[in-house]
Parts: structure tokens; C-alpha cells; sequence
């Protein structure tokens, strides 16, 4: 390696200070709370407007329809500008803009308006990871990648924390507000995020690389199991078993400590899988085992009878969720070359939508049908299918490592 490109890899792209690092890191969880201080909330508060399962869930998933379709041209956007931080104010602008729609009375149309702008706001995330990376030196990639993902599950866990507090102390519309002062308090906050003029570059997305990555079989498996994953996420957590904690008798209060239950070990699980999992059982087996026991758990959700056992399902199941998400990222990237790396996360994070779409928006119609239990025995049919295609894609894997 030569000395100029030693030096490249030993320096930052920006070079900055430790207060433009608590800047972007408090601009980061101001960004997380403000897209997620209703999200526990979210179901209950619909069911007490008198919509049906069928509605809600149609609005739970506008969340991840909106994203299948903005994620990746925003991300072609913001590489052609080489630019981010206008992105992160998009970012904030829509988030407050969605908690101010869900305010409205009168008609459903608002709250479906305010979560498909909660999806715009969440299509600029890939904006943050760009310009944080772009702190650090290209030998510590992996440093800030961890960094922002343990700055994302904190930034969500507080609003969320904050989300079932507000609602019972005050009102519903006591956690709408204060993601519009949180995403204002973003807003102002982003102006002095440090960006120099000419922009941040790296190697773009590409819709000439595109096909080309899209046929790549790994990128393939992975993204399928990423959708399933997110199917089963969307259905749960971040979607019915809210609704299933109030049935059970719930307050507004209590969602917080059903929160904390299932999101205190997800994180959890993404710090030590990568860690120590992966290298202990192998990457497949972790896979496997992640959706054998998010399906399990999932499933017994329609069978808690009583908040205690529900926390107890969320704690395990929320461990279970929190393995194979980040291997499945890692996993998404791995086989490419720099160059076409962008391009890859791209898509990958616009496929796995579909699962933040489906998954609620089934459950919905399954739940209205049948009785809002089977739309767990949805999402654990949803693992199982994952369970079932991570055994046959490893199978073939070692096969393929054994004929080489």
C-alpha cells in the first residue's frame, strides 16, 4: 500500500471534533424517537377510534409500502448531490409532519397519511449511515457501523419508553406532541451537523450494477429471509402485540414495560451475535435457530393469559428477532466488491419492506377473519417458512463448499 493511500485509510473523509460527534449522536436518537414515540401505542390508539383490524393493519403496513418504492431513489438522489445532511433534514421534517397528521380527527385517511410519511422519514436513514461513516476513518468502518446501530435501538427505546409514559399520564395525543417537539428540537439541531459544501462522496448506487447485483443468489436468499424477518417483526411488536397487551388488560403505562421486554434483549442479541454466536455455531445455525424460536415464541404470544406471560414471550422473543437481523445485513454486503456495495444495500433494504408491508397488512385481514390471535399463527408461519429455506440454503451451501 502506498503512503498516500495509507493515509487515506488511517484519516477521515471529514475530519471533525468531539462536539460534531455529540451533534450528529443526539441528532441520531432525536431521529429514532421522534419516528418511534407512538409506534407501542400505535394499534390501541387506532383500535380506540373504532377501526377494524383490516384498517389497521393496512396502516401499520403503508409504514413499509411507502419505503419499497422511496428507499432506493432517495438513495440514488443523495449519491448524485453528494450531499446528506439535506437528507437528514427530510428526515426530521417528515418525522415531525407525521406525528402532527395522526392529531387530526375525523377520517382514517390521516392516520394511513401520517404513517406513509413516517416511511418517508424512515427512507432517509441511509443518509445518516453515509455521513457518519464519513467520520471516521475507513479502517474503523466497523467501529461506526456498531456505533449507529446501538445509536438506532437507543434512539427507538426511549421513544418507545416515552410512548406508553405520555399516553397514560396525559392523553394519545401526548405522545404525537412531543414527536413534533422532538422532531423540531432534530430539525434545529441538524443545521449544525458538520458537512463541508462540496459533499461527502463514496461509491454510489448504481442502476448499471443493479441487475447484475440483483441476480446474485446469496443477495437473493438473503433478502427473502430478510422480508420473512421483517413480516414477523411488523406483526408483532411493531404492530399487534400492543393490541394484544391492552386485551389482556393493559394501561397505556404498562406498553412500556412490554416495550423494554422485548427491546432491551433485541439489542442485546445484536451486540453478542456477531460476536459470539456466529463464531461459536456458524452463520446458518444461528440463522435457523433465530427463526425457529421468534416462531415459537411468536405463536405463544396468542396463548399468554396474562401480562406477566406476554412480557415473559417478549423477552424470549425479542432475542430471537434481534439474531438474525444484523447477520442478514452483514450477509447482504458480504459477497460484492466496494464498488457495488451501494447498490446492494440499496436494494437489500428496499426488498426487506415488503416485509414491513405484508406482514401487518395480512395479519389485518387474518385477524378480521378469524380473531386477532391467528395473526400470530401468521407470523409463526412466517418463521417457519424462514426456518425451512434457511435449512435448504445450507444444505446447499455445504455442498457448494464441499464440490470446491
Amino acid at each position: 500500500m502506498s503512503a498516500e493511500a495509507n493515509s487515506r485509510e488511517q484519516s477521515a473523509l471529514i475530519p471533525t471534533t468531539r462536539s460534531d460527534h455529540i451533534i450528529f449522536v443526539v441528532v441520531t436518537l432525536l431521529y429514532w424517537s421522534t419516528l418511534y414515540v407512538y409506534v407501542p401505542i400505535l394499534s390501541p390508539f387506532l383500535k380506540s377510534g373504532g377501526y377494524s383490524d383490516v384498517l389497521i393493519g393496512i396502516v401499520l403496513g403503508s409504514y413499509g409500502f411507502v419505503q419499497m418504492f422511496v428507499r432506493f431513489p432517495l438513495g440514488l438522489l443523495s449519491d448524485k448531490l453528494q450531499k446528506r445532511k439535506p437528507f437528514l433534514m427530510l428526515g426530521m421534517i417528515t418525522g415531525t409532519l407525521s406525528c402532527l397528521l395522526f392529531m387530526i380527527p375525523g377520517s382514517w385517511i390521516w392516520p394511513l397519511a401520517g404513517r406513509m410519511m413516517s416511511g418517508v422519514c424512515a427512507s432517509s436513514w441511509v443518509a445518516f449511515t453515509v455521513l457518519y461513516a464519513a467520520y471516521f476513518a475507513s479502517s474503523e468502518a466497523t467501529k461506526a457501523m456498531s456505533n449507529i446501530s446501538f445509536l438506532t435501538v437507543s434512539g427507538q427505546l426511549i421513544g418507545m419508553i416515552l410512548s406508553g409514559w405520555l399516553a397514560d399520564t396525559y392523553s394519545w395525543n401526548a405522545a404525537f406532541t412531543a414527536g413534533i417537539f422532538i422532531g423540531l428540537a432534530g430539525l434545529g439541531l441538524a443545521f449544525a451537523i458538520k458537512e463541508p459544501r462540496e459533499g461527502v462522496a463514496r461509491a454510489p448506487i448504481s442502476l448499471r450494477h443493479l441487475r447484475e447485483v440483483v441476480r446474485t443468489p446469496s443477495l437473493q436468499q438473503v433478502s427473502m429471509l430478510s422480508i420473512l424477518a421483517h413480516c414477523v417483526l411488523f406483526i408483532t411488536m411493531f404492530g399487534f402485540t400492543p393490541l394484544k397487551a391492552t386485551s389482556l388488560g393493559a394501561s397505556n403505562g404498562q406498553l412500556t414495560l412490554i416495550v423494554i421486554a422485548f427491546m432491551v434483549p433485541h439489542g442485546l442479541a445484536s451486540l453478542i451475535t456477531g460476536r459470539w454466536l456466529v463464531p461459536r455455531f456458524g452463520t446458518w445455525n444461528v440463522i435457523g435457530t433465530a427463526y425457529l424460536l421468534s416462531g415459537i415464541f411468536t405463536v405463544a404470544i396468542a396463548f399468554a393469559p396474562n401480562l406477566g406471560m406476554l412480557a415473559l414471550t417478549q423477552v424470549l422473543n425479542g432475542f430471537a428477532q434481534g439474531m438474525h437481523l444484523p447477520i442478514l445485513l452483514g450477509l447482504a454486503i458480504q459477497p460484492f466488491e466496494s464498488s457495488k456495495r451501494a447498490t446492494a444495500m440499496g436494494f437489500y433494504q428496499a426488498i426487506y419492506s415488503i416485509g414491513m408491508f405484508a406482514g401487518p397488512f395480512l395479519a389485518g385481514f387474518v385477524n378480521d377473519m378469524l380473531g386477532r390471535d391467528y395473526g400470530f399463527w401468521l407470523g409463526g408461519a412466517f418463521a417457519a417458512t424462514a426456518l425451512l429455506l434457511t435449512l435448504i440454503w445450507k444444505r446447499a451451501s455445504a455442498r457448494s463448499w464441499s464440490s470446491s
